[in-house]
């Protein structure tokens, strides 16, 4: 599993790495773009966690409805908890 350094952006994915790597020097960008590339990435996350939510729920829903057929057939279901 990769740590993720949320103090630096820069250095988030190779500060997990043993190996030393020599970083290749960063292009230098306007503040502004600098932030509407930071705004873009956070809007395509946003959307990507919402459809892992949409996935989570559909995948809940048809647990639910093997679980309640299930006890329809008499099968008792125990959840354990975490």
């Amino acid at each position: 599993m990769v740590e993720i350094n949320k103090d630096s952006l820069e250095n988030a994915l190779s500060s997990g790495s043993s190996e030393k790597k020599e970083q290749p020097q960063m292009p230098s960008v306007s503040k502004e773009q600098e932030i509407g590339h930071h705004q873009g990435a956070l809007t395509t996350l946003l959307n990507e966690r919402n459809e892992l939510v949409k996935i989570i729920q559909n995948v809940e829903a048809v647990m639910q409805a093997h679980i309640k057929r299930l006890e329809e057939l008499g099968v008792r279901i125990e959840t354990k908890k975490q």
